[in-house]
């Protein structure tokens, strides 16, 4: 898969004056190169995050209940870069309690892959979905990314280049449970359906000691990826305007509003 990239940035790029590269995956933001415009700005989705009211403990099953029964679906199914054209079904449900957000994904996909187990790691390569959210409207943010068992990969900056990973330590804080289990294992044919719960206490959001969800205006994208699947995709809730597949572009980030 990595040399099918390399081939097709290489033809991307032939004739470019001057070439930076920032990056690798999941794609390239070419500097110097050309890039799409037609996304009209002025047209961004627009989510408000519905919260949560709850007394008393609050366990894991409880939270999915909750979240289940109070927000409704969002359809991640952009196709921005007509090279990848395959397109799982990706759904995804979100809202907040207090200090924590909750998300949920619900996939329909032909392979699913999950080789990647350190936290950290390179998760995209797997059956990948992913939720980049800057909470202070400027161009840093943080992209929280978790293979289909769970493994995550997390961290903060203004762009792709020079991220600062979250201390693992930390993303302990994060509860997942995916249908899939949480132990590796090499790519499977023949399609499936998974879901993924995941619960973000604010404390991950280790940039923004000070945060408070309630009546938080954010940005934000979700994506669904596997870079070193079968069938390579790259997914997004908001259209991306660039002519390589870039999930780093907070530029085109929508907008979520937190009630």
């Amino acid at each position: 898969m990595k040399n099918q990239r390399r081939s097709f940035i290489k033809n991307t790029i032939k004739g470019a004056v001057s070439v930076s590269f920032v990056g690798f995956f999941p794609g390239l933001m070419l500097k110097g190169c050309s890039l799409k415009t037609d996304i009209n700005k002025t047209n961004m989705k627009k989510l408000i995050i519905k919260e949560i009211h709850h007394k008393g403990v609050m366990d894991f099953d409880l939270a999915e209940q909750l979240l289940e029964s109070n927000a409704e679906f969002q359809l991640i199914e952009t196709i921005n870069w007509t090279e990848f054209p395959y397109k799982p079904e990706i759904k995804f449900k979100m809202a907040y309690c207090e200090d924590q957000i909750f998300l949920k994904y619900y996939v329909i996909e032909e392979n699913i892959m999950a080789r990647e187990t350190r936290v950290n790691g390179e998760v995209y390569k797997d059956s990948c979905v992913e939720f980049f959210i800057s909470t202070n409207g400027k161009n840093t943010y943080y992209n929280f990314e978790f293979n289909c068992v769970g493994i995550p990969h997390v961290g903060y900056g203004p762009g792709r280049a020079n991220r600062v990973l979250t201390d693992p330590g930390i993303l302990k804080l994060i509860k997942v449970r995916s249908s899939l289990g949480n132990q590796p294992f090499e790519e499977k044919t023949g399609g499936y359906q998974w879901e993924m719960m995941i619960i973000i206490p604010k404390e991950c959001l280790t940039h923004d000691k000070n945060i408070v969800l309630k009546g938080l205006n954010a940005n934000a994208n979700f994506y669904k990826c596997g870079d070193e699947t079968s069938k390579p995709h790259y997914v997004t809730w908001n259209p991306i305007g660039t002519e390589n597949p870039d999930y780093h572009q907070s530029a085109y980030f929508g907008e979520l509003i937190f009630e």
